[in-house]
């Protein structure tokens, strides 16, 4: 968001807290789920437009997917924040068709998928509709908000029919977001209030409930962690308190990739540990 939007936005949010607090909660929890550029360019659609479309109706509104491949083992992928099913292409195409299945779905208010806003419970509803639908995965892949949303639901219900787990790029705390938010719109104490109870109104939860690594205590299943070490929209620090909470899960740390981990190397770490049948609790610096 361009500084001097967010500085108006929060001024209208400040003045809305004293004359119409209920809707500048509104109005404020909707301006944070909101995605922007989250649509699909035209160079994009041929690849998607390959796979058999699928949809699903969650909460009134039509979701997107597409499937690949038709094997016998399957791996659902799940995009971050203003993405969309696309940035999975160099994985699926590097999976045999012949011995996986894979499926991904574009979130709510992204891609093709119907609706306005996005949050990490909304994303795990997702989640459950596909596993109710589809069955037992083999894995869930996910990136940045996708790995929030997927720990979450397992989080939930830790007997969703899923094998694995790979998480990538996973953010840490949905209240250090806020707080990000609330300095970047300057944003007065009172209005942040609003907000959080309009939050709290709509998921049920404080934003401090929210904490991926706190939701990796529960996990049982084999997970793989992906993280950069200079990421800079997810600090490097959460994937260390998330594999430190989850007893099964390896912690492959890259540099120089930043937030999108977009590597061969990567690809190919996901790939292996999805195809083998046991997995040993270790830590991998690259």
């Amino acid at each position: 968001m361009k500084t001097r939007l967010a500085k108006v936005i929060g001024q209208w949010l400040n003045t809305l807290a004293w004359v119409a607090p209920a809707y500048a909660g509104r109005q404020g929890f909707e301006w944070f789920c909101t995605p922007r550029g989250a649509q699909i360019k035209p160079h994009q659609r041929a690849f998607l437009d390959s796979a058999h479309p699928l949809t699903l109706s969650v909460a009134g509104e039509t979701i997107h997917g597409y499937r690949w491949g038709t094997g016998t083992r399957k791996v659902l992928f799940v995009h971050g924040w203003q993405s969309h099913s696309f940035r999975w292409k160099n994985y699926i195409q590097a999976m045999a068709g012949d011995e996986y299945t894979l499926y991904a779905l574009d979130a709510p208010a992204h891609g093709r998928s119907e609706g306005r806003i996005l949050h990490v419970p909304k994303y795990a509803e997702v989640i459950n509709a596909f596993l109710n639908e589809v069955g037992e995965v083999d894995a869930i892949v996910g990136h940045s908000l996708g790995s929030f949303a997927a720990l979450y639901a397992l989080f939930q219900n830790p007997t969703l029919p899923v094998r694995k787990l790979v998480i990538t790029g996973t953010p840490g705390e949905v209240e250090e977001f806020m707080h990000h938010y609330r300095t970047t719109l300057g944003l007065s104490r009172r209005a942040l209030q609003r907000i959080y109870q309009h939050f709290i109104g709509v998921v049920g939860h404080h934003p401090r409930f929210y904490s991926a690594a706190r939701f990796a205590e529960s996990l049982w299943l084999p997970g793989l962690i992906i993280h950069d070490k200079g990421d800079l929209d997810a600090p490097y620090r959460h994937a260390q308190a998330i594999q430190k909470n989850w007893s099964h899960a390896q912690l492959i740390t890259t540099r120089g990739l930043g937030h999108n981990l977009k590597s061969a190397e990567v690809i190919a770490h996901v790939v292996r540990f999805i195809g083998r049948d046991t997995q040993r609790t270790a830590m991998i610096d690259l």
